[in-house]
């Protein structure tokens, strides 16, 4: 494994006394490459003094941006219904209120993680949310069906600014070790429940209040958040003569990745083979060997395609692709099968997608412990061999299933899904150094969503598919119907497992080890307080 970056790591008996801490803040070395500039900073005098930054009062607001983030990603799912006989919307354009927010978000990432590290993570995490909150109060307003769809890009975009600033400053308010591995083990079972939370309180809130409510539970979230992250979370930024920005770069790829989403998530309409499928693909993979190209070449560029040398880094993003496709494709399926076999409203679903997420939070100490004593690769396998297991039996739910007899095992077992959220989170930053740690922490979160993105797409397709099959032949729709669920599921639960082997054969073994957690611990920066 490449050496950790000891930046950040100063020895008080070498160091000699800590470093000062007026308006400029703590400034790192050129090789660090990172400063804490309150003058440059949105807030100016308000901004956090570098020297009294409360790391887990900081993580807590972060923490609950990035929830509000994941939530919204299936909160709006269980209320498009509602939205679509309100809003009169045909029923071909109502999935564009997802399809909206799935393009920019994971198209805008990769960006929003470099721009982060040039002009400041706090900078831009501030001004994603604003623009996340004030799309989201713009969609609890809407009252027609384009406003709304627009409206949902521009909250796309804002999360797509919010997330990788969001975890580059966790990344660099704890130092590699043990401690980095308790904030991202509870960043990751944040993820993990996002989803599951998301179906539970859509349906709450689209029967007791109304559908406006899943968007201006934001706007509350959102604007409080706002109130306090000037005078909670640090501000850091690349301290370099002059910003480099690789333009070309940007485009190509923002470009590339906004089209592959746009192409997955029509598929299923419009055909896998359709000539509109293939040439946007097409197109698409052009566009990224063209971005691959550039940035071999730019000076500065926006990924710098050193990172995958560092083979956990690879790794862990090649297992999170197929995390996204697997688990989101489950919960797309499962919520499905709930509601149209079984006759769950809305409510009952987002209750029954509970068991997940409660069992991730339980699991997620040991998750990160385990990680620190042992290794990633090992608590990464074990997550993606239970979770697996997980959907190929609830893969068995029969036509007439009940919960307790045919989902609540299935349910819990793949609440082991934090046993992979949490060792791929700490995974794609091993041996980032702060340069990158904005693009590392967009390049994880791409891989993710694009992965959601393909694994609904291809789950939903062998669903109608197989069911239209069945129902030719014969079946009864309901019989039809589970049958094509069942198909899906398989296929979700056979994605999570080819996983297992990139976790052994792509990840390193001695990832972080109990020796250089303990290093990490004794020689902290003494301007950090918890």
């Amino acid at each position: 494994m490449p050496e950790p970056s000891h930046d950040l790591i100063k020895d008080p008996c070498k160091e000699g006394p800590p470093p000062a801490t007026g308006r400029r803040g703590l400034e790192r070395s050129a090789t660090g490459a990172t400063a804490v500039d309150p003058v440059n900073d949105l807030g100016g005098g308000n901004a956090v003094p570098s020297g009294h930054v409360h790391r887990w009062r900081a993580f807590s607001l972060l923490a609950v941006a990035y929830f509000m983030t994941a939530v919204d990603m299936l909160i709006v799912n269980v209320a498009l219904p509602t939205i679509g006989r309100e809003l009169h919307f045909a029923p071909p354009d109502l999935q564009w209120v997802v399809t909206a927010y799935a393009l920019t978000f994971g198209g805008f990432l990769l960006l929003g993680g470099r721009a982060a590290d040039l002009l400041g993570r706090r900078r831009v995490f501030t001004a994603g949310l604003a623009l996340f909150t004030a799309a989201s109060l713009a969609c609890a307003l809407a009252d027609n069906g384009i406003f709304l769809i627009i409206m949902r890009g521009v909250q796309g975009l804002g999360a797509a600014l919010v997330l990788p600033a969001a975890l580059s400053i966790v990344m660099n308010m704890f130092t590699e070790g043990a401690e980095r591995n308790k904030a991202l083990g509870l960043w990751g079972a944040i993820g993990a429940s996002g989803a599951t939370v998301g179906v539970l309180a859509g349906g709450a809130l689209t029967r007791y209040a109304g559908w406006p409510y899943i968007f201006y539970l934001n706007v509350i979230v959102g604007g409080a958040a706002l109130l306090l992250t000037r005078r909670v979370v640090p501000e850091s930024r690349l301290r370099d003569a002059r910003r480099r920005y690789d333009l070309l770069g940007a485009v190509t790829v923002t470009a590339a990745l906004v089209i592959m989403v746009y192409a997955i998530s029509q598929a299923p309409t419009a055909g896998w083979t359709a000539t509109r499928t293939l040439a946007l693909l097409a197109l698409s993979a052009v566009l990224l060997a063209a971005f691959v190209a550039i940035e071999a070449r730019a000076e500065a560029p926006l990924l710098p395609l050193r990172l995958f040398r560092l083979s956990t880094l690879a790794g862990s993003n090649a297992v999170g692709f197929l995390l996204g496709a697997g688990f989101y494709g489950y919960i797309f399926i499962g919520t499905l099968y709930m509601q149209q076999v079984v006759g769950y409203s809305a409510m009952n679903t987002g209750l029954a997608w509970l068991t997940v997420g409660l069992t991730g939070v339980v699991l997620a100490g040991p998750a990160q412990m385990l990680v620190t004593r042992t290794s990633i690769r090992l608590v990464m396998a074990a997550g993606l061999t239970l979770t697996g297991a997980g959907i190929l039996w609830a893969a068995q739910a029969p036509a007439h299933g009940s919960f307790w007899a045919h989902l609540a095992g299935p349910f819990f077992l793949t609440g082991t899904v934090t046993w992979i959220f949490i060792p791929v989170s700490i995974g794609a930053l091993v041996g980032v150094t702060e340069r990158d740690a904005g693009i590392a922490s967009g390049l994880i979160d791409s891989s993710q969503q694009l992965g959601g993105a393909v694994g609904i797409a291809v789950a939903s397709t062998l669903a109608a598919t197989r069911a239209r099959d069945l129902q030719a032949r014969g079946h009864a729709l309901t019989d039809a119907l589970t049958g094509g669920f069942h198909t899906a599921l398989w296929v979700c639960g056979l994605i999570a497992l080819a996983a297992v082997p990139i976790a052994f054969f792509l990840i390193r073994r001695t990832d972080i080890t109990p020796q250089e957690s303990h290093h990490a611990q004794t020689h902290r920066i003494d301007t950090r307080h918890a």
